[in-house]
């Protein structure tokens, strides 16, 4: 997600009027910068934030203390119940074990000792109620493990998968995921890609032009980036 853009999300989903009870956001960074605040902020909805850095933990639990709608799990969401090492760039953290990441294809980072921290991580099917309306997911390329272990059909999902010369790892898996369970594209930005559940609301014909427009600038920034870049990660 980046930064300022962060009432969008709000914006559209209350554009539709859709009856979200419940909104997740698996990492979360900072809580001022989360991709839900007005949903926990200005409706109090039931809230569930996923995010494992101990520094994020201890802001997000200062930050939201007078708010009981919002449930913190400290975990990092992966394949498997244990411990997972976990690799932080400035304001990338990051899977140590990924394809790559953002900050390995975008700012040509290579993995170093010092950066690299161990925290404790969970099969998102542990964490997922099947209650969950909303979703936002912004993993630094470990979506993946969310939405394959996602036990919730959510209205809305927004997944991070792309990002100058970044493609999300696991673009085509989570792609064929969201065909396979009747999930259509809403919108996407310079980061993200919005999914909506086909038949929640209706799409607009703007709405449509900006999604092919959007994909395309995307598309040819990345090729851009690619051909002038020299970058081969990601390949």
């Amino acid at each position: 997600m980046r930064a300022g853009t962060e009432k969008k999300l709000y914006e559209k989903v209350r554009s539709k009027n859709l009856a979200v009870k419940h909104v997740c956001e698996v990492g979360v960074w900072l809580p001022e910068m989360s991709n839900i605040l007005d949903f926990i902020i200005k409706d109090r909805l039931r809230t569930t934030l996923v995010e494992p850095d101990p520094k994020s933990i201890a802001a997000i639990r200062s930050y939201f203390k007078d708010y009981p709608n919002v449930q913190l799990l400290p975990y990092a969401a992966f394949d498997h119940d244990g411990t997972l090492e976990l690799v932080q760039r400035n304001a990338s953290t990051f899977v140590s074990t990924l394809p790559y990441s953002p900050a390995q294809v975008n700012d040509h980072y290579q993995i170093k000792p010092e950066d690299t921290f161990t925290v404790e991580c969970r099969r998102f099917d542990q964490l997922d109620d099947a209650t969950i309306d909303l979703l936002s997911v912004d993993t630094e390329g470990s979506e993946w493990y969310v939405i394959h272990y996602l036990k919730s059909r959510p209205l809305v999902i927004s997944v991070e998968m792309h990002g100058k010369s970044y493609l999300n790892p696991y673009y085509s898996d989570i792609a064929a995921w969201m065909a396979r369970e009747g999930y259509e594209k809403w919108y996407m930005d310079k980061t993200d890609i919005v999914y909506y559940k086909k038949g929640a609301f209706p799409i607009t014909g703007a709405e449509k032009r900006q999604l092919a427009w959007m994909d395309f600038y995307v598309r040819f920034r990345r090729f851009r980036k690619r051909l002038f870049g020299g970058n081969k990660a990601g390949k």
